[in-house]
């Protein structure tokens, strides 16, 4: 099943995104996934088959300050969490999708819970691999670097933090071919880094962990949790802390992945969120 790469302009803004679609009709909801902090939409590109074999179009964006998508000035954007969804909305719009599965990963990803929040009657159901979720997860010193005045500007034109943060927080060896992919948009332009610092100093972190914490104790679309269980970041209890407080959930957790399973954990991954989608469409 391939995969297609795309770009559309919406606005002022150009999207990248992958696609891959099912052979023939599908009456299936598409399957929206978003990525996380330094990575893109290419760490989607071992479950997007997996959708398509079983009938799900599956659609991976890369944000706006991200991979290949657009790196505006942050005159002209301003990598906040309002205008990162207002930002996805109208991608959504232009291709004419107003309801979906949402799977979201990583830091920046929260966004698309607040997202889900905020337009509800699009959402279908949501899995969340390895994402902040409540006011007790805290951004790693890592990321937090990448914000600071002059440190921050000198770490994000380094193409080697691609390497360090995906591996770091993954514990897991990344090949080189996948690293290369990764570093590509740090190679090509300074534009990447500087719209990865905006997005460090405008998430308004503690503001969206309370809008998500509040906002999901009246969730009710079901909704599945994948976790890594060796995450440096975030750990399972604040995965369980969660869950506990919402409606029609179930956590899965997987023992040998770190905070980016859906690279490489993808199998487990794929297994788990078919079998959700599939038998919740029952």
């Amino acid at each position: 099943m391939s995969i297609s790469e795309q770009s559309i302009e919406v606005g002022s803004l150009k999207w990248f995104y992958r696609e891959a679609n099912p052979i023939g009709r599908s009456e299936a909801l598409p399957v929206l996934l978003l990525h996380g902090l330094p990575s893109h939409s290419y760490c989607w590109t071992s479950l997007m088959p997996d959708l398509a074999e079983k009938g799900l179009r599956a659609i991976a964006p890369d944000w706006i300050g991200s991979g290949l998508s657009a790196k505006p000035d942050k005159r002209d954007f301003a990598y906040t969490p309002d205008a990162f969804i207002n930002a996805l909305r109208e991608f959504l719009n232009a291709l004419e999708i107003d309801r979906f599965h949402l799977v979201v990963q990583g830091f920046l990803a929260s966004v698309g819970l607040q997202y889900a929040l905020r337009y509800p009657e699009q959402i279908e159901r949501i899995a969340i691999l390895n994402t902040p979720l409540t006011s007790d997860a805290k951004l790693p010193w890592t990321m937090q670097q990448w914000g600071f005045p002059f440190v921050g500007d000198m770490l994000t034109q380094d193409p080697l933090l691609v390497d360090r943060t995906l591996e770091g927080g993954s514990r897991y060896r990344i090949s080189d071919k996948d690293l290369d992919i990764y570093r590509k948009p740090f190679l090509k332009s300074s534009d990447p880094g500087r719209s990865l610092v905006a997005t460090i100093k405008n998430m308004q972190w503690k503001s969206s962990m309370a809008e998500i914490e509040s906002g999901f104790r009246n969730w009710k679309q079901p909704t599945l949790i994948v976790w890594g269980m060796k995450d440096p970041w975030l750990p399972v209890e604040l995965a369980q802390q969660f869950a506990k407080g919402i409606q029609n959930v179930e956590l899965v957790q997987l023992e040998e992945s770190g905070h980016y399973p859906q690279d490489h954990w993808s199998e487990k991954v794929s297994e788990s969120l078919l079998l959700f989608l599939r038998r919740q469409a029952l």
